[in-house]
């Protein structure tokens, strides 16, 4: 079978993981001959056996969806965990530096520091086409448009060698973030309570990912990818994923050695420059946001 990717596309009863094979979408399951590969998380516990099915499929006079009278969902709708990664590229460093008006020191990785991530909640997580709702108690919620590593066999205690090996594909993000949400301004800063991460970066639908998942065996190296983010069409990030700091397969170490991964997690590497924070821009309603990374393409929502 030709290259293919993985959706979940909306049913009259529900939702199905499907192959997207040039325009049209296929049924995963029927594809594979396997009724239980009619979910994505049942698709990514079995892995390698529905990778394989799907690889040597041949669609023939089977009748797809074609593509544009779809309705795509995130391609893994309810994941386990959501990683995100902080200050992990560069560019972004640096610029995060500038707009505090200080010099950009050495990176963590510089210093001899573990990459470091926190956790957004599943519910965060909307498809492709979503239109976002600001939150109420935010005004400057802010776009970093992510690459995400989606897990595809459980991982625990692996070492950077092999930490790609877990990675069933990629996919885009959004890491939407209510930047004046991030601090409690009546709580000293040198007090661990003085950050608020669940406000800044939790809110409903501030995970848009999508629209599909590009298998790993198709992207080759994910550190040699385009990647940029558009505002109404006006470019704001243009950065290359050579600029992160701690690789995808440093990451993947790191976290396994903490949590166990699972099939479906989705471990989202770190933004580039460009995010709006440094020149005092925020998303308003009605803005427009398209995302692309190369070899994986385009993932377009709103914000209202």
């Amino acid at each position: 079978m030709p290259d293919y990717k993985l959706v979940t596309f909306q049913t009259s009863d529900g939702s199905r993981a499907g192959a997207l094979i040039g325009e049209q979408i296929f049924d995963a399951a029927k594809l594979t001959g396997n009724p239980t590969h009619a979910t994505m998380l049942a698709v990514l516990r079995d892995w390698r056996a529905a990778h394989a099915e799907l690889r040597r499929a041949r669609p023939g006079t089977k009748k797809g969806i074609p593509l544009g009278k779809a309705k795509l969902l995130a391609p893994v709708p309810q994941p386990g965990a959501v990683y995100c990664a902080g200050a992990n590229y560069t560019d972004h460093v640096a610029e995060m530096a500038r707009a505090q008006g200080r010099e950009a020191g050495p990176t963590l990785k510089e210093l001899g520091e573990k990459p470091w991530h926190f956790v957004k909640t599943a519910g965060c997580v909307v498809g492709p086409g979503t239109v976002v709702k600001l939150p109420a108690y935010s005004k400057a919620v802010d776009w970093e448009v992510e690459l995400v590593a989606v897990i595809g066999r459980t991982a625990r205690d692996v070492p950077v060698e092999s930490a790609l090996d877990y990675v069933a594909g990629y996919t885009i993000a959004n890491d939407l973030s209510a930047r004046d949400a991030m601090r409690r301004e009546k709580v000293p800063a040198s007090s661990p309570f003085h950050y608020d991460w669940l406000s800044q970066k939790c809110f409903d639908g501030s995970c848009p990912v999508g629209p599909w998942i590009v298998p790993a065996s198709q992207i080759g190296d994910p550190h040699k990818l385009a990647i940029k983010l558009w505002v109404n069409d006006e470019l704001m990030q243009d950065s290359s994923t050579g600029n992160m700091i701690f690789g995808t397969a440093e990451q993947i170490a790191m976290l396994s050695s903490r949590v166990t991964l699972h099939p479906g997690d989705l471990v989202l590497t770190g933004t580039p420059a460009g995010v709006g924070m440094p020149r005092r821009r925020f998303l308003k309603a009605g803005d427009k946001l398209r995302l692309f990374i190369e070899k994986i393409g385009e993932l377009e929502h709103r914000v209202g």
